[in-house]
């Protein structure tokens, strides 16, 4: 939550994108999964997060911050 914080952002906004998102991927620095996707105030967002368990349940936000949008 702290890196979250330290970006202007609130956990609801990360849980929103994370629950929300237009796209995801792979982080290119930490090789974990990301999502993207706008919060409810419209800010566009990063989501960087780790699965606790193999089913996929359970997740770890690491951080979340602004970023330009993916081009496709």
């Amino acid at each position: 939550m702290q890196h979250i914080a330290e970006h202007g952002l609130m956990l609801d906004d990360g849980e929103f994108v994370f629950e929300n998102f237009e796209d995801e991927g792979i982080s290119k620095t930490t090789g974990r999964p990301i999502r993207f996707g706008y919060t409810p105030d419209d800010r566009h967002i990063v989501v960087v997060f780790e699965w606790l368990d193999d089913e996929q349940i359970l997740v770890l936000p690491m951080t979340a911050y602004d970023a330009p949008e993916r081009k496709r």
